[in-house]
């Protein structure tokens, strides 16, 4: 798994946090919004997320963290999204069969 460079996770992280405490501020800002959701969007694709706000915990995890206790955790948490099939709910692992 590639893992991002820790200075641009730091960087992206701080942009989020401080364009969040702006949204928070002002949230009928449609251009404070916008870029509040463009750094959340930012983050997701950095950390491999699909939620910012799980991109954020990710990100902080990983800083946390030296690489080798990021990717443990990362495998010790199989993400599975519920797909339906036209029938019963079957959970599908999103992860590479190459990270394994």
């Amino acid at each position: 798994m590639l893992l991002p460079a820790k200075a641009e996770v730091a960087r992206q992280l701080r942009r989020y946090r401080a364009w969040e405490r702006v949204m928070l501020a002002s949230p009928g800002d449609r251009t404070v919004r916008a870029t509040f959701e463009d750094s959340g969007y930012t983050l997701c694709v950095l950390m491999g997320e699909r939620c910012a706000r799980e991109a954020a915990q990710s990100a902080e995890r990983y800083l946390r963290g030296g690489p080798g206790t990021y990717q443990q955790e990362q495998n010790a948490h199989p993400r599975t999204t519920s797909v339906v099939h036209g029938g019963p709910h079957v959970a599908v692992d999103r992860r590479s069969p190459a990270g394994r």
